[in-house]
């Protein structure tokens, strides 16, 4: 019995000094990783001037999730703090302090498209994977509308990440934006608006971050342990589109933030979904219903 608690202590030992080490080199990649570089060609973008083209910005800018995070005076804001996980959206207007100050073009284009700061590091927790399929007339009215905010004063960025997220971030298990998008991929063409699935999918490209590649659903890698898995929005098992057969009860659930039964949805980006106009709507749901059947949690 004795020789069995000694190498049963051996082996307990062994095991918390390789979960040391792993943890310790998670935590040393991290930095690594938050460090690096990534160059990426960046095409001249022009920016309209025209007043519908501004007004397309505005639209974007308040449906797309950027007002949920960073206001919709550009002022920055607390997003997240729960489960050891601070984020502070910055400050992107034109008043003082702002994060994007210096910024040009090319760099709007960098960190919208590409998950990058100017000089090529990675903008952490800004979700680019959701809006680097944006066409060029969309990315510059965007753009176009968040440089001619009003100047406000704002907040500065702060992440914080829990120890755990950041050991699993060093080790690979979740990535930042700039390591899920392909940089070599070109603008995509536009696509008519309407109630299709085509432009529904275009639409669905801002549901990636949370919902996956494969709109599976499933825990949001990196987010607070108190949030609920991500929806499964493909016809398979578990999906939560069964109660949205119609577009117009998908509608009222994504105006509304509550499922048909009158209870609310957790999590959801609402303040945003709920400025999306009928005809996206329609679209993403038309889309939706074309995917093919997945698990929940697939992702």
């Amino acid at each position: 019995m004795r020789k069995l608690l000694k190498w049963l202590a051996i082996v307990i030992g062994l095991t918390v000094v390789v979960v040391i080490a792993i943890a310790a080199t998670g935590w040393l990649q991290a930095e690594r990783k938050m460090s690096r570089r990534v160059d990426v060609s960046i095409a001249p973008l022009a920016l309209p001037t025209e007043a519908a083209a501004l007004e397309r910005g505005r639209y974007l800018f308040n449906s797309r999730g950027c007002a949920e995070c960073h206001g919709v005076d550009g002022g920055g804001r607390k997003v997240i703090d729960s489960g050891g996980l601070l984020v502070v959206a910055p400050h992107i207007s034109a008043g003082p302090g702002s994060a994007t100050a210096a910024y040009r073009v090319e760099d709007w284009v960098r960190a919208i498209r590409h998950g990058l700061k100017p000089d090529g590091r990675p903008l952490m927790i800004m979700p680019s994977e959701d809006y680097h399929r944006f066409t060029d007339a969309d990315l510059g009215a965007l753009i176009a509308h968040v440089t001619q905010l009003p100047p406000v004063s704002g907040q500065a960025a702060v992440i914080q990440l829990p120890p755990p997220v950041r050991v699993l971030y060093g080790l690979g298990l979740i990535q930042d934006a700039a390591a899920k998008i392909d940089h070599r991929l070109p603008p995509p063409a536009p696509v008519p608006e309407g109630p299709t699935a085509a432009h529904g999918r275009y639409v669905a490209q801002m549901c990636v971050g949370c919902h996956g590649e494969g709109y599976g659903g499933g825990k949001i890698p990196g987010g607070p342990p108190d949030w609920p898995a991500a929806a499964n929005l493909t016809p398979g098992r578990g999906s939560a589109m069964a109660g949205y057969a119609s577009a117009d009860a998908f509608i009222a659930m994504m105006r509304s933030g509550k499922r048909p039964d009158g209870t609310a949805i957790a999590v959801m980006p609402f303040a945003s979904l709920s400025q999306l106009n009928d005809v996206d709507l329609r679209g993403l749901h038309a889309f939706l219903l074309t995917l093919p059947a997945r698990d929940a949690g697939s992702r």
